[in-house]
C-alpha cells in the first residue's frame, strides 16, 4: 500500500471506495469534490468562505490560465501559489494541456509538446512536460499533473492510439522532470491521465502502461469531452478497475450530482467541475430534488430557503424570495450567495457518500438520491 493514500473502507456491492490523501498542505478525505479556482480564485468566493462556509479540503487551479497571467514566477517569487492566492490547503493544479488544444489559437502537437497562440494576446507559448512540470513547481502544487493528449470525441481509432502512446510517453518524462528537480521528493505528487476514447482495449492498455510507472495518483482523463453520459460512464468504467488499487482516481471535469455518485460506484475518489460555480451566475441552484433556477416566478414570495435544513451561509440567512429579487435586480451578491450553496452542496454530497461508505449501506442509498434527484429534474421539464 502506498504511503501517502489510506484506503479506509470499500464498499461491498459496488466499486466504492472510502479514502485518504495525505498531502504536503494536509489530508484530504476521499471521495472528495474540488472547487474550481482556474484564475488563482473561485469566482465570488474569498478563501475563508471557501474553507469555512464551503467546506472545500481542496482547489483546483489552471496551469495554463496562471502561467499567461501573472506567470508562474511572479507566483513562485510571491512565496507560491497558497501565499499568492491566501489559501492554506491543498491544492491541485491542470498541466493546461487541454486549454492548449481547446482554448489557444493555432495550437500544433509535436512530439515535444504542443505550441499555441495565446488567446489573451497572440503571443507564442510551447507547452511540453518540462514546462508543464516546472510552472507546477514554481507554483507550489501539491498535486501536480501530467501533460497528456487528449484526443477529441469522436476520434479514429488510429488516431487514439498514437494520442495514448505519446500520452505514455509524456508521463514518463514529466515522473522524471519531477523526480530530478526533486518535486516528488519533497512530498509533492504527480498524476498521470489516462486516455483511449470511447476504446476500451485502448482504454485499458492506457491505464496499465501507466500504473507501470508507478504514480502517485492517476486521473481519468477525455471524458465528458462531448460524448453523451452512457458513453463517459462506460468510460469511466473501462479505465478505473486497471489503476492502481492503492492510489487515488481522479476524473476530470465533471460532473452533475448523479454523474459523480455513479462515479464513486465505479471506483472514482477525486472530482472537479466547473458546473456549480457556473450556473449559479445564471441563478441555478442544487437540491436534492434536482436544479432548479431562481428566476423562475415562483419564487418570488418564497419565503423558504434553498434547500430547508441545509446548513450553509446561504441556506441559514437568507430565503429564495430575496435570492430572487437580488438576481433579477442584478446584485452581484446573488452570484456569492449561489456559488457558496451550490458549492456546498456539492460538498455535503461527498460528505454523505463517505458516511454512506463507512456504514456499508452506499448502493442502496446511492441509487435512492439518484432516484429522488432525477424524478425532480424530470418534474421540473
Amino acid at each position: 500500500m502506498s504511503e501517502h493514500f489510506q484506503l479506509i473502507k470499500k464498499d461491498a456491492e459496488t466499486g466504492a471506495r472510502r479514502g485518504r490523501l495525505k498531502t504536503l498542505h494536509g489530508a484530504i478525505e476521499t471521495p472528495i469534490f474540488m472547487p474550481v479556482g482556474t484564475q488563482a480564485t473561485v469566482k465570488g468566493l474569498t478563501p475563508r468562505q471557501i474553507k469555512e462556509d464551503v467546506g472545500a479540503q481542496i482547489i483546483l487551479g489552471n496551469t495554463y490560465h496562471l502561467n499567461l497571467r501573472p506567470g508562474s514566477e511572479l507566483i513562485r517569487d510571491a512565496g507560491g501559489l497558497h501565499k499568492f492566492m491566501s489559501w492554506d490547503g491543498p491544492i491541485l493544479t491542470d498541466s493546461g494541456g487541454f486549454q492548449a488544444f481547446s482554448l489557444a489559437k493555432l495550437s500544433k502537437l509535436t512530439e515535444e509538446g504542443v505550441a499555441f497562440q495565446s488567446h489573451l494576446d497572440g503571443s507564442k507559448v510551447f507547452l511540453g512536460p518540462r514546462e508543464v512540470m516546472t510552472i507546477q513547481a514554481n507554483l507550489g502544487s501539491d498535486i501536480a499533473m501530467v501533460i497528456d493528449e487528449c484526443p477529441p470525441y469522436p476520434c479514429k481509432k488510429d488516431d487514439c492510439v498514437k494520442a495514448v502512446e505519446r500520452t505514455t510517453r509524456w508521463a514518463k518524462a514529466c515522473k522524471e522532470i519531477a523526480t530530478d528537480n526533486g518535486f516528488l521528493g519533497s512530498g509533492h505528487h504527480v498524476f498521470a491521465i489516462a486516455q483511449g476514447s470511447e476504446f476500451e482495449d485502448l482504454r485499458r492498455r492506457s491505464a496499465e502502461e501507466l500504473a507501470e510507472l508507478d504514480f502517485p495518483g492517476y486521473a481519468i482523463g477525455g471524458v465528458s469531452v462531448g460524448e453523451p453520459e452512457p458513453e463517459m460512464l462506460k468510460q469511466v468504467r473501462a479505465t478505473a478497475p486497471f489503476l492502481p488499487e492503492d492510489k487515488p482516481r481522479y476524473t476530470m471535469g465533471l460532473g452533475t450530482p448523479p454523474q459523480m455518485l455513479k462515479m464513486i460506484a465505479a471506483g472514482v475518489d477525486m472530482f472537479d467541475c466547473v458546473l456549480p460555480s457556473r450556473v449559479a451566475r445564471n441563478g441555478a441552484f442544487f437540491t436534492p430534488d434536482g436544479m432548479k433556477n431562481i428566476r423562475n416566478s415562483r419564487f418570488a414570495t418564497d419565503l423558504k430557503p434553498l434547500v430547508v435544513g441545509m446548513e450553509n451561509y446561504t441556506c441559514r440567512n437568507f430565503t429564495r424570495a430575496y435570492l430572487r429579487h437580488l438576481t433579477m435586480a442584478k446584485e452581484m451578491l446573488s452570484c456569492t450567495l449561489l456559488t457558496l450553496h451550490n458549492l456546498h452542496f456539492y460538498l455535503n454530497l461527498m460528505e454523505q457518500a463517505r458516511a454512506r461508505i463507512e456504514a456499508g449501506d452506499f448502493s442502496r442509498w446511492s441509487a435512492s438520491w439518484i432516484e429522488r434527484y432525477e424524478a425532480g429534474e424530470k418534474g421540473e421539464g
